[in-house]
């Protein structure tokens, strides 16, 4: 791999590139904040997917772009005076140090679960940190993730089942409560209801180490390769979709299944 210094003349051209580019084109010129934020969402969306693939070139390449974010918005901070790429480097290596005293201090973590606990009770002790347990969550996460990260910092401050096995007990509480409400046609119930079965089932898979985010996504891909390939086989038939039966379908969709798609 490259040397330091090797490293550190890569990141000062960009940052000579991004300021010539900030000066001389006129998309750039204009960019502001609040501009660039629907690109870093889709940015940072489109690394996601090149990490559920495993693409490492894309993953690369997508580094680049979520970087290009970062050194966009350094880049209007210090034409507002505010803070520069210094400034930002400087709060992440104090932040990183300050939270890991195990390492740059006197205080013993030999377990990951040791190092979150910790995480969690120096977050609350910054200045400007988070003045709850619940406040770091960010309001605008997805709900899926939102909902796994409530459980996970819960669980940081002993708010958690004391055997993984009795989650299950709440699933089928929440499960048996959904149909009653089902049943009862109150559909403003049975959607709180399904929420709190979702939320259950999150946090199930959190107990078992299973991130529900991922494994969600594997299946929308699972799912999206089979009617797929149910859509080709129809295609090849002279059929459309519309024109088959769903028993149609399912011998496509079983023929899928045994090719491991």
């Amino acid at each position: 791999m490259h040397t330091r210094e090797e490293k550190m003349e890569a990141f000062g051209r960009f940052l000579d590139i991004l300021d010539e580019l900030r000066e001389k084109c006129p998309w750039d010129r204009k960019q502001t904040n609040e501009s660039l934020r629907p690109n870093t969402i889709e940015e940072t969306y489109e690394l996601c997917d090149a990490i559920v693939k495993n693409d490492k070139e894309e993953i690369c390449k997508e580094l680049g772009d979520v970087l290009l974010h970062v050194g966009f918005y350094a880049k209007i901070g210090s034409e507002t005076g505010d803070f520069d790429i210094k400034d930002v480097c400087d709060k992440l290596c104090d932040k990183l140090i300050f939270r890991h005293p195990h390492i740059f201090g006197d205080t013993q973590a030999e377990t990951t679960e040791q190092v979150l606990q910790n995480w969690e009770l120096l977050k609350q002790k910054e200045k400007g940190g988070n003045k709850t347990v619940l406040s770091g969550v960010p309001a605008a996460l997805p709900t899926l993730i939102k909902a796994y990260r409530i459980q996970d910092k819960a669980r940081h401050v002993g708010f958690d089942w004391d055997e993984k096995e009795q989650v299950w007990d709440k699933v089928r509480e929440e499960f048996t409560e959904l149909q009653e409400e089902i049943n009862q046609l109150d559909q403003e119930k049975a959607e709180s209801e399904f929420g709190d079965l979702f939320f259950s089932l999150i946090n199930a898979a959190r107990l078992y180490g299973i991130n529900p985010d991922n494994a969600l996504e594997r299946t929308n891909q699972k799912f999206i390769r089979r009617f797929n390939y149910v859509e080709e086989q129809a295609l090849n038939a002279g059929k459309s979709l519309n024109e088959m039966t769903l028993e149609e379908m399912d011998v496509f969709w079983n023929e899928a299944k045994r090719q491991g798609l």
